[in-house]
């Protein structure tokens, strides 16, 4: 199969409400967290695009493995990151680096922050796949009491911006219209969402 969930029962219920969702878009990073002692140094840097859950993987790896986290540490002063690097390899507990993945990528300009970062492991969560795409639209709309068929979730999946961000948005209008229409999602609706948002296929052939 192509996805699975996380967390495994050894994982913390209090961080398992969202049941975080594994697909190729983020499974090497996923795997790669399950084992830090297969770190080649006691820190890894785990980057993502916005609304991606990083954060919530990250804190997800914290209670399973009981090391700690620096969340959006581009945002931190470089020498707290640098200390925190430092007393992880002395006190031989993982350390979990999260940043946004953007371009250009984050690139501490303190020379002993980068030297660091140079044996550091880097994994990314990329923007949703067809797989996530359709389990996390289907999710979000059930949480807002809506059902979805999976045709239109099909329709959706081969026309809307493939993104975190757009998914957000796309659910947010789609159970906006749904509301002030008074009636199910449909294609027809779902056709009028996707105009009204200005979303266009991105590299993606439409079904047929």
């Amino acid at each position: 199969r192509d996805h699975r969930r996380v967390p495994a029962p050894a994982w913390p219920a209090a961080e398992t409400a969202d049941n975080f969702i594994v697909t190729a878009a983020n499974r090497m990073a996923v795997e790669h967290l399950e084992a830090p002692g297969r770190w080649p140094v006691m820190a890894s840097v785990l980057a993502g695009p916005r609304k991606s859950g990083r954060s919530l993987l990250a804190r997800i790896f914290a209670a399973q493995s009981g090391g700690s986290i620096i969340d959006d540490a581009e945002t931190l002063p470089e020498a707290e990151v640098f200390h925190r690097w430092n007393l992880a390899q002395e006190e031989r507990h993982p350390l979990l680096i999260v940043v946004l993945d953007r371009t250009p990528p984050w690139k501490p300009r303190l020379p002993d922050l980068a030297s660091r970062m140079a044996i550091t492991p880097l994994v990314t969560m990329s923007e949703p796949d067809d797989v996530l795409f359709r389990l996390l639209i289907e999710r979000l709309l059930a949480q807002r009491g809506l059902a979805i068929a999976p045709e239109v979730v099909g329709y959706l999946s081969a026309r809307a911006e493939r993104s975190y961000v757009a998914l957000m948005r796309l659910v947010d209008a789609l159970d906006n219209a749904a509301l002030s229409k008074r009636r199910g999602i449909t294609i027809p609706l779902a056709r009028d969402v996707l105009e009204a948002l200005g979303m266009t296929p991105v590299n993606r052939p439409l079904p047929l």
